[in-house]
């Protein structure tokens, strides 16, 4: 079970509703799933599943940040997931293999005693960087992936990309050596409506350096419209996209309607309902296609409630009990383990985890902070606004 190809496990217990501190009634169903997600399917009713174990999950896509901040919302990460692919735009940006290993150590030193996690660095895209110090740091292990930024497109993006073509030497080394890209895919030019950014930037860029580097391994990150979504279907291999947590909640009413709330706002932003809907389908539908990223971006409450706010909506804390109620809804239990635990390292090409992290619907709601304390200040944690019933118990 420890490879690309290898089974997930999940375990599932139906029975009926219960007092806390009754036992539970009912029979495990043990389902060995095939790590492309296509494997045993099962009817689960919404409602008549109890506990949940599957493979300790990855996150394909996390701001960690730096100092006080990644002190405080380091553990939030590391109590249930057990590998992340780290985003690079830290002031200095992570743009060569020794900043990757200064910032993996700085990581690594910020673990509470007694957690175990593997932070998976990436290199930050510029058009000066050296195809040959990434070349070098793909053989050293350390860096998993090379992210690109076009310039402007989000937090700490102003040493992004601008002209793609002064990148190409790099990008054409990664497709020798099987280096994948990670893309924040959106164009930044102004005459560009906000939400029309995603699906221009599949049309203008994206598609054409496919065309021209097909051999090149592509993740499209945080996908937001229908347009990502049946691109990533139809794409050839080497391509797959991630999926946050929130963007399965959020449309953008939800930011603007009735006044703006500022901890919904992310980048790309979100979209109408019907591209909720159609990430929601591809989430649940157990393509490997599609994984957990869930770019969960923290920023300090003063940051965000002012009249420039940043974007980013914190997710760490609690995105496998909304997970879980999301899949449960759409009667995709059994695919939630692909989603989160198979999936991505199948296209990482790396093994899966050998733990597990059990979930269990109690009649009592969950709890979760309003907010993580920081030496920087207090972040606010992800507010889905609807009770939530799974919790994470192993």
């Amino acid at each position: 079970m420890g490879g690309p190809g290898g089974l997930g496990l999940v375990q599932l217990r139906r029975g009926k509703r219960r007092a806390r501190g009754e036992p539970l009634v009912g029979d495990y169903t043990r389902v060995a799933l095939q790590g492309s997600g296509h494997g045993v399917r099962i009817a689960l009713p919404a409602g008549l599943m109890d506990t949940l174990t599957i493979r300790r999950p990855d996150d394909w896509h996390l701001h960690l940040r730096d100092g006080a901040m990644l002190q405080a919302v380091l553990p939030e990460t590391a109590r249930h997931f057990a590998r992340a692919i780290i985003m690079p735009n830290l002031l200095p940006p992570v743009v060569t293999l020794a900043d990757a290993a200064a910032y993996r150590d700085r990581i690594l030193a910020a673990l509470p005693p007694g957690m175990v996690f593997e932070p998976l660095m990436t290199l930050y895209l510029t058009e000066g960087t050296d195809p040959a110090n990434v070349a070098a740091a793909a053989a050293s292990g350390l860096v998993k992936a090379v992210k690109l930024y076009p310039a402007g497109a989000t937090t700490n993006s102003q040493s992004g990309v601008r002209d793609l073509a002064r990148v190409m030497p790099v990008l054409e080394k990664m497709a020798e050596i099987g280096l994948p890209l990670c893309t924040h895919g959106e164009v930044t030019t102004p005459e560009v409506d906000i939400f029309d950014r995603e699906a221009v930037f599949i049309d203008t860029v994206l598609d054409p350096l496919r065309r021209r580097l097909p051999e090149l391994r592509l993740v499209m990150e945080h996908i937001t419209t229908g347009e990502g979504v049946a691109y990533a279907a139809e794409a050839g291999e080497g391509l797959a996209a991630t999926i946050t947590t929130h963007h399965l909640i959020l449309n953008r009413n939800h930011i603007l309607a009735g006044g703006i709330r500022p901890h919904y706002y992310c980048l790309p932003v979100a979209k109408r309902e019907k591209h909720r809907l159609a990430l929601r389908r591809a989430a649940t539908s157990g393509s490997p296609r599609y994984f957990l990223g869930t770019d969960s971006a923290p920023h300090v409450d003063a940051l965000k409630e002012d009249a420039c706010g940043c974007a980013g909506c914190f997710t760490a804390t609690n995105t496998m009990s909304l997970l879980a109620h999301l899949f449960e809804e759409d009667g995709a239990l059994d695919r939630l383990e692909g989603f989160t635990s198979l999936h991505g390292p199948a296209f990482y090409r790396l093994p899966v985890n050998q733990g597990t992290l059990r979930l269990e619907k109690r009649p009592d709601q969950c709890l979760w902070p309003d907010k993580i304390s920081s030496d920087a200040g207090p972040v606010t944690v992800f507010n889905p606004g609807f009770p939530v019933h799974w919790h994470v118990v192993a």
